[in-house]
Order: structure tokens, then sequence, then C-alpha cells
């Protein structure tokens, strides 16, 4: 009894535990005062490069000299007999340069946007030249029995189907120009066959993938996603818009400060949002943005406020990182310019997006064929807006 009494006073003593306090950084606020302190501390870029004439030309020059180009070549597909052991060209008659499959996908993108945009380049006649060659029916026949093989079916899944999907969407967006229609007839029966893979596949996956590589979930619907808009296939972007709730709508705390692996060319954080400002309104954004990434003067969100260091450019794996740069760039820009107006976040990003752009096209030049042979694809997307088209 005595020892009873003696707990009983030493708890009135002592009183009951108090709560764990939060720690400091659990979620911390982004006031508005302590973003205007951090944009102002981020260093500004310099002037921006703008996609003129001449750079335009010497962006595509670099899918020209790999559109034809079969060797080194990185195949990705999945062989059934000893018949399937040919060179590239025959496998993939319209795709079969630029390293694998889906770099030739993009470098073809990035040679239309090209043209569409700088009709008068000296390099045009070259390239209508090679894009009647590959964008050609016979070749997209090709292409479409190669796809048919049931041991094909996954081939360049997702990463491949978005490239290709955005390839139509430009080709459909340019109504103006004889060739570029035939070419997008031409390549019509491809497209519908991804189209239909595409929204049977998210009926099954029951999760994302989250990559900072070719298999990222989110970097190839925000394509889809463009193209569903763009060719106005209401079912299709129906079943993104589902899928990218169902997968993302949910999700808090992206691991920001594990950013990025060391052959990374996607953010996987950045990916998401980017995908997501297209499927939300600004305001469901702004608010989903909130729990999503860590505030934006955290120490977690740090290691994306300056581009990745690049060791060796000339290493085809550690080059993704320039990539990075110029995929981060936009993904940035991208989630700035779909918050509300007043949102101060949106300055920071911008001014994040603007040393992420100019350090990806300074490193992109001197990155050997490893990276000349997709790079000026993400060069192009960043610098002509290629969001989608509103």
């Amino acid at each position: 009894m005595t020892r009873y009494l003696a707990l009983v006073l030493l708890t009135l003593q002592i009183g009951c535990p108090r709560p764990e306090r939060p720690r400091p950084d659990a979620r911390p606020s982004d006031s508005p005062a302590a973003l205007r302190d951090l944009a102002r501390r981020i260093p500004a870029a310099g002037r921006e490069t703008r996609l003129d004439a001449a750079l335009a030309d010497k962006l595509v020059a670099l899918s020209l000299h790999c559109v034809d180009r079969e060797y080194p070549n990185k195949p990705s597909d999945v062989k059934n007999s000893d018949r399937e052991a040919v060179p590239p060209r025959q496998l993939h008659p319209a795709f079969h340069g630029c390293f694998d499959w889906h770099s030739a996908v993009h470098g073809h993108w990035t040679m239309v946007r090209i043209l569409r945009a700088f009709p008068d380049l000296p390099r045009a006649a070259e390239v209508r030249e090679k894009l009647g060659r590959h964008l050609d029916e016979r070749a997209i026949a090709g292409e479409v029995t190669y796809f048919q093989a049931e041991h094909h079916r996954l081939f360049e899944r997702p990463y491949g189907w978005g490239w290709l999907l955005r390839l139509a969407a430009e080709l459909r967006h340019w109504k103006d120009d004889p060739d570029a229609r035939r070419w997008a007839a031409a390549l019509r029966p491809l497209e519908r066959l991804l189209v239909q893979r595409t929204t049977d596949y998210l009926s099954r996956l029951s999760l994302p993938v989250r990559a900072g590589t070719h298999n990222s979930t989110a970097f190839a619907l925000a394509h889809i996603h463009d193209y569903a808009t763009l060719a106005d296939d209401g079912a299709l972007r129906a079943a993104v818009d589902r899928a990218s709730r169902r997968f993302y709508l949910g999700d808090r705390g992206c691991p920001t400060d594990f950013e990025p692996s060391g052959e990374d060319f996607i953010s996987p954080c950045l990916a998401e949002a980017d995908l997501m400002r297209r499927v939300l309104s600004p305001e469901e954004l702004s608010a989903w943005l909130k729990t999503f990434l860590p505030p934006l003067t955290s120490p977690r969100f740090r290691p994306l406020l300056a581009p990745p260091e690049v060791r060796d450019r000339h290493d085809p794996k550690i080059g993704h990182l320039i990539g990075l740069s110029l995929q981060r760039a936009w993904a940035l820009r991208g989630i700035a310019s779909a918050l509300p107006g007043k949102d101060p976040r949106g300055e920071v990003l911008q001014r994040i997006a603007d040393r992420h752009r100019e350090e990806g096209l300074r490193l992109m030049f001197d990155s050997g064929y490893g990276g000349s042979h997709w790079l000026a694809s993400f060069a192009v997307f960043l610098m002509s807006d290629a969001g989608p088209y509103r």
C-alpha cells in the first residue's frame, strides 16, 4: 500500500507525459516571405537560350545524323527464333536508327517539330526526304507486323509508346502541310494499335512504375495525355485521367531527397507532378502539391534546386543526367504555369527551371554519340514549349 501511494504521488508530481512535439522539418510551411527569400537566393541562369533558326538547324542535324545509322544498336526485344536475328532495318523498317527504337521515334518527332517551326531551314529538303522514306505506308506496315507478334506485345512499353503517340500528335497538329498529312495517314495503323494497347494496359496495371528511366509510368502518360487531348480521343484521355488519379492522387511526401539516382534522365517526383498538372484543376494541383512535394524551402527539396553534377558526359548512362536537367526544366516550368496566378511557389519553380535549362543545353553538345542520338529531342521539347497543345 505504501509503495502504491508513492507511485501515485510521483505521478502527480511529474504529470502525464506530454505529447511528442513534431520535428521542426516534418511539414514546415512555405510562407510567401520564405519563398521570396529562396527565389532571391537561387543564382540567376543568365540569358535564356532561344530556339532560333541557327540552333534549330544544329539540333536537327543530330537527328539526321542518326536516322539511318543502324549501328551501334541496342535491341530491347524478345527474339523467338533464329529468323529474327536480322539487321535492325529488317525488324524495324521505319525506326531502325539512332541506337534504339524509341530514340529513332523521338528523333523523327524532332525532325517534324523543327520542320514545322522552321520550314525554310537549309536542311529542310533533307529532312523531308528522310521523313518521306521512314513515315511511309510500307515501312509503318512492317512496324505494325512486328508489334502484332505475341512475343513483342511488351516492346517499348511505356516509353516508346508515349513518344510514338507524341509523334502522331505532332503530325495531326500540322494540318496545313500535304507531306505531314500523308505521313500522319501512314502512321495511323501503328498509332491506333498503341492507343488500344495503352487502354488495355492501364486497365490491368495495379501500380505505377516510379522509375527515373524508361519505365516511368508518369512520364509516358504525360505524352499520351497530350496525344489524347489533341486527337480528341475522349476514351483514351478518360483512361489516362482515371489511372493518374488512381495511381497518384493519394501520394504524399515524394522523396525528393533521394533524387537523382546516378543514371536518371527523368525526375520521378517532377514527372508525376508534371502529369498531374494536366489532370487536376489549378486549385486541385495547388492543394495536392502541398502534401506531395516537401516544402520548397526545406532541406528535403534541396537536391532539386540545382542541376545534377555530370562527371563523365561521354558515358552513355552517366550522361543521362544531362537529359535529367532538361526534363526537370520542362516539368518545373509546366508545374509553375499550371498553378493559380497568385501561388508564390511559381516564381521559385521557374527560377529552378531556368538553371536546369541552361546547364542541360550547355552540356549536351559535348556528350558523344551516347548523348547526341537522343538529347536533341529533349532540348527541342523544352525550348519549343511542347506541352499540351492548347
